[in-house]
């Protein structure tokens, strides 16, 4: 039998996120620069390269994976891997697939998403005002995106929202999100913003909010349970006593989750960063390319997994932006 794959601190990798594209409808101002240049479409992996290493992450251990972008359902074909997935979730070997979404194509593709097997599904969403969405997102249309959160509801799938927690944008939001969502019985999480991309556009610092104050309005009108549930990914969760609501909390910054990481992302040209919070990656599509033999880009799997580092280093506490890294969040795929 194939040995999964450990890193060097023990933690099992059991889950991948993959960037199907660095393309995006939107432009949101704490993952995309407005001008962005994209990747020429020949340094992107093809659907069948993508297929064929998740499949050998898959046979070495990872049993969830999370589709990211950019916007994943904007790249032309996209179903076609999802339709190859599916293939491990009926074996039994895949446990969960998954995707993250700004929403914007779900009227389109909902259906098909379920009929592939997929569940549930992430919805980033900032705020649920016009004027405010248009300025976060710079292009996208509040109207479109609530839409396609209706049809992924009519396809049965389970909503998640996450929402960017930032500093004087959606703080006076925080209970008009929370009674949105638990009016629809959605799950609802939050997210630090985190140090990534160009400071020079976005000053970060600025945006940041810190959980831990918002946590603290919450608790001013909830009783909050933390619950011991995880769902493989960052988030700790409480339950809203009165509502019975769950609400997430990711904290790279206040309270990061890296002793429990059991992630690593693969980008859209094939580099697999160990660490979201880390220069580090490893060129997977050279070795992809070099052999159809699946032990080459195996073997180089396992090398990357050996370099996993034990955390990030993002860090606010001095008033001033450390662990910082260059690539823009879109790069790396959330």
């Amino acid at each position: 039998m194939t040995a999964p794959l450990i890193d060097p601190f023990a933690r099992p990798i059991s889950y991948l996120r993959v960037s199907v594209t660095d393309r995006c409808d939107f432009r949101c101002v704490y993952c995309m620069a407005e001008n962005m240049t994209f990747l020429p479409k020949k340094e992107l992996l093809t659907l069948e390269e993508l297929d064929r290493i998740s499949t050998s992450f898959i046979r070495l251990g990872v049993q969830k994976l999370r589709i990211t972008g950019g916007e994943p359902l904007v790249r032309k074909g996209i179903m076609t891997y999802f339709e190859a997935m599916a293939r491990h979730l009926d074996s039994g070997q895949l446990k969960e697939l998954t995707l993250t979404t700004n929403g914007s194509q779900l009227r389109r593709f909902a259906r098909d998403l379920a009929d592939c097997g997929v569940r549930r599904i992430n919805v980033s969403l900032d705020t649920l005002d016009d004027r405010k969405f248009a300025e976060i997102t710079r292009w996208g249309k509040l109207k479109q995106v609530l839409d396609g959160i209706e049809a992924a509801q009519e396809a049965g799938l389970r909503v998640k929202i996450n929402a960017v927690a930032l500093k004087g944008f959606n703080e006076d939001e925080l209970f008009t999100l929370q009674s949105w969502c638990a009016a629809r019985d959605m799950d609802l999480t939050f997210i630090e913003v985190m140090p990534m991309g160009d400071l020079g556009n976005e000053d970060r610092l600025d945006q940041y909010w810190a959980l831990s104050d918002l946590r603290e309005r919450l608790a001013s009108q909830f009783t909050l349970v933390d619950l011991a549930e995880r769902t493989g990914g960052p988030a700790r969760y409480v339950r809203l006593e009165e509502t019975g609501q769950k609400i997430g909390f990711i904290t790279p910054l206040t309270h990061n989750f890296c002793e429990s990481c059991n992630r690593v992302r693969l980008t859209c040209t094939g580099d697999l960063f160990m660490c979201l919070g880390q220069e580090d990656m490893a060129d997977l599509r050279s070795p992809l390319r070099a052999s159809q033999d699946d032990a080459v880009l195996e073997t180089a799997i396992r090398a990357a997994i050996a370099r996993k580092p034990k955390g990030h280093d993002f860090d606010y506490s001095r008033q001033r932006v450390d662990g910082q890294v260059s690539r823009h969040m879109s790069h790396t795929g959330g």
